[in-house]
């Protein structure tokens, strides 16, 4: 897997802003992919050190359309803790 097949998209949150402060990120991943994998395409994507990863599976909710009942796909979040003194510039600008 690519990089670009690994990391999905960044956590929009309140949390997930709150963490960027101090360095922490927060990245919806692939749920096939494992934390070495996570933390290669984090530093190659964005060309920072990573320190740490923590990874969560997260399950769908069930949802109803009309009489039907759904669920939502199950996905995994990343949490990844950068060296003191990095940033990601690309996801500063969002908050």
């Amino acid at each position: 897997m690519s990089h670009y097949d690994i990391i999905q998209a960044p956590v929009i949150s309140e949390k997930a802003y709150a963490g960027m402060e101090r360095g922490v990120y927060s990245f919806w991943v692939s749920p096939k992919a494992t934390k070495t994998e996570i933390k290669g395409a984090i530093q190659k994507a964005f060309g920072v050190t990573v320190i740490g990863i923590s990874t969560m599976n997260v399950p769908g909710k069930r949802k109803r359309v009309g009489r039907f009942m759904g669920h939502r796909a199950d996905r995994k979040k990343a949490i990844v803790r950068l060296a003191d003194g990095q940033t990601i510039a690309a996801l500063e600008g969002q908050a």
